[in-house]
Parts: structure tokens; C-alpha cells; sequence
């Protein structure tokens, strides 16, 4: 992690500390009770690029924040396992002295370890070889160095592993292109996809140039065993995509909770749908996010999708919401308004009566045949 990095915390610094330690606190909470039923009662907390820990201007980085997310936690500080690692010296010692002053940190019962090593094969190879307890893994390197598929597989390979990771896209997309790095490329893609990839994104305009590359990376990653992959989009003030934090699991259920985390960190929403992206600009330019109409779209997806079959709600928001950026309650407020137009006959399988206005998971939906 570069040390100019860390000298000045911006929104983007903030939104993305935000998002990981909701979700290290949501999925601790989850993962806890079977650790406590079937396992050793332990859980970990694993970050291979930790920075210093604190901000030039002494704010808290994503380190500090979660061992203060877990000091608070009766459940989580007895259970929690804390590594940090950080290839600079400087950066470990600095860390080390402020964990080592967190208020409260006594109260952890096992001590964070902080390491000082480079993240390269050997580290491929550990977390690959190596079983793990149930983690949440952060990987933020500052551009791509170590960052690979193998160790994103090696982290999420055993029950009740997550992994998120900095995707730094402004200079990946340049790194497709160039000879130089191909090695880089090929650790993130795989050696065929990569190479593909450089050939099919020459010349194309920006924006399909972004859908290509997050596609390919999210067919590497479901490949190697991440089921579900969640990118999230960041913008500078301008409004262009500068990186993104893509989220990986094999749970629907953290998919489900990721979702709606990041849907809450967007910086704007159309029909109650999130962009899953966050930019100072666009605050500013409002007019640009009403031109969407993606609940309408929802709804025509699902009449073409369920022509002629007879599915739960909660079977449609499972089956139809990996991949799209809607939430169970979109699915819901779509439904009720396809029932109340006629477009769709629901029914209960318990027979109880339906309290006005509401959309019970359990409801069954007909669509009219096609």
C-alpha cells in the first residue's frame, strides 16, 4: 500500500471502511452461532494490505475500525482472530502501536497479529494448502501487485469464508494492454481470458470497456468457486469510474446481506433501485438518474422469464436477483403492483389472509403464459 495513500482520507476512503466493517459485523453475527455449535467458537479477520492504521490527518482506517467493531461486541471480542499483514516495515510498526492503544483492546481475548510480509506465491500457496477458520478477508492493495485469483480462492475456499477486494480499474484497464504486465493480468484473469480480453477491448469506448473487464473477472472468480460476485463502483467528482470493490462469497445469504449494504452506501437510487456506485458528482447532476426506469424493466423481465409458471416470491428474488441490483423489496413492490394490474393472480399455500399492502415471501405468483 502506497504511504501517500494513507497521507489524506477522502469520501471514497470513508465509503469504503464503511462498507467493510458493516459487513465484517453483519456476517460475524451470522457466522458466530454455528462456530459456537460445531466449531472452535472462533472467527477471523484477515488483511493482507493493512496500511499504518491511521490517516495523515488521524483519522481510523479499516484495521482500527474492526477491532473497534469487535471491542464492542461481547460475541465477537471473544471469538475474533485478528491478522494484519502489511509489506512495509514502517507501516506494521505504526500499526502495531495503534492497535496496541486502542481503548479496550485488552478485552480482545486473542491478540491481533500483525505481520510484515510481501503477498506473492508463497502467500498463494499458504492460504491455498492451508485450511482456515471461518474469515472475512479485505484485500486492498494500491494497484495490483499479489492480487490473483488463486489467493482469492485460497481465502474463500473453506465453510463460512468472504472475501472483498480493491479492484483498482483505472489501472488494469491500462495493464491489459501493456506487454509489460502481462503476468499481473494473467494472475487476475487466468492466462486464455486474459489474453482474449486484451484483443477484445482494443478500441472499444469506455463504458463497454468497464463491462467487459468486470465480466470476465466475474466468470474467473464463479469459475474458481466464488458462486457470488458483487462489484461496487467508484467515481471521482468529475463522474468517471476510478475502481471498484468487488465482493466475493459462496453464500447467498452474504450476497444478500453485501447487497444490501452497498445498495445503502450508493449515491442515488432510481424507482428505489441503487446504482451499487458512489460519486461526489452525481448529487449534482440528478436529472441523469431519472432518465432509468429500472423497476419497469424488472417487471418486464420477469413477465418474459416466468411466462406460464406458478413460483414463490422468495424462489423469484433467489433465482432472478444474483446478478441484477435489486433487492428483495424491489421484487416486492414490482409483484404488488403486477397483482393489483391484473398482470399476475397470487395466492397463499396456508390459506391465512393477506394484511393490506404486504407481499409475504411465501405467496405463490402466477404469470400468464407468454
Amino acid at each position: 500500500m502506497s504511504k501517500k495513500f494513507f497521507e489524506e482520507r477522502g469520501d471514497q476512503s470513508v465509503v469504503k471502511a464503511d462498507i467493510v466493517q458493516k459487513y465484517f459485523a453483519a456476517w460475524a453475527n451470522i457466522i458466530l452461532p454455528s462456530t459456537m455449535l460445531y466449531g472452535e467458537g472462533k472467527i477471523a479477520y484477515i488483511d493482507l494490505y493493512a496500511g499504518p492504521g491511521r490517516y495523515k490527518d488521524g483519522a481510523a482506517s479499516t484495521p482500527l475500525l474492526i477491532l473497534q467493531r469487535a471491542i464492542e461486541s461481547p460475541k465477537i471480542r471473544s471469538s475474533l482472530v485478528a491478522l494484519f499483514n502489511d509489506m512495509d516495515q514502517n507501516n506494521t510498526q505504526t500499526l502495531q502501536s495503534e492497535i496496541d492503544a486502542l481503548p479496550g483492546i485488552e478485552n480482545l481475548k486473542y491478540k491481533p497479529t500483525v505481520q510484515c510480509n510481501p503477498i506473492d506465491k508463497d502467500a498463494e500457496e499458504y492460504f491455498s494448502k492451508t485450511q482456515i477458520i471461518p474469515s472475512f478477508t479485505f484485500l486492498d492493495p494500491f494497484g495490483y501487485k499479489g492480487l490473483s485469483l488463486r489467493l482469492v480462492n485460497g481465502v474463500i475456499k473453506d465453510w463460512g469464508c468472504d472475501c472483498i477486494f480493491f479492484f483498482n480499474y483505472n489501472r488494469i484497464s491500462l495493464g491489459i494492454s501493456n506487454p509489460m504486465v502481462q503476468s499481473h493480468m494473467a494472475a487476475l484473469f487466468g492466462n486464455e481470458r486474459a489474453a482474449q480480453l486484451k484483443a477484445n477491448v482494443e478500441g472499444t469506448k469506455p463504458a463497454l470497456r468497464e463491462q467487459m473487464i468486470l465480466e470476465e473477472l466475474t466468470q474467473a472468480l464463479m469459475e474458481m468457486g466464488g458462486k457470488f460476485v458483487l462489484p461496487f463502483r467508484f467515481k471521482n467528482d468529475k463522474g468517471r469510474l476510478t475502481h471498484h470493490l468487488i465482493f466475493v462469497s459462496k453464500s447467498f445469504k452474504g450476497y444478500e446481506v453485501m447487497k444490501q449494504i452497498m445498495a445503502s452506501a450508493s449515491s442515488t437510487t432510481d424507482q428505489g433501485v441503487a446504482s451499487f456506485a458512489y460519486s461526489p458528482a452525481d448529487e449534482s447532476m440528478p436529472l441523469l438518474f431519472e432518465l432509468t426506469r429500472p423497476l419497469d424493466d424488472l417487471e418486464s423481465m420477469l413477465t418474459k422469464e416466468y411466462a406460464g409458471k406458478i413460483i414463490s416470491m422468495d424462489e423469484i428474488y433467489q433465482e432472478h436477483s444474483v446478478g441484477h441490483p435489486y433487492l428483495r423489496k424491489n421484487y416486492k413492490d414490482v409483484l404488488k403492483k403486477m397483482e393489483e394490474s391484473g398482470k399476475i393472480s397470487v395466492t397463499d399455500p396456508t390459506g391465512a389472509t393477506r394484511r393490506k399492502g404486504t407481499f409475504a415471501d411465501r405467496l405463490m405468483v402466477k404469470f400468464p403464459k407468454g
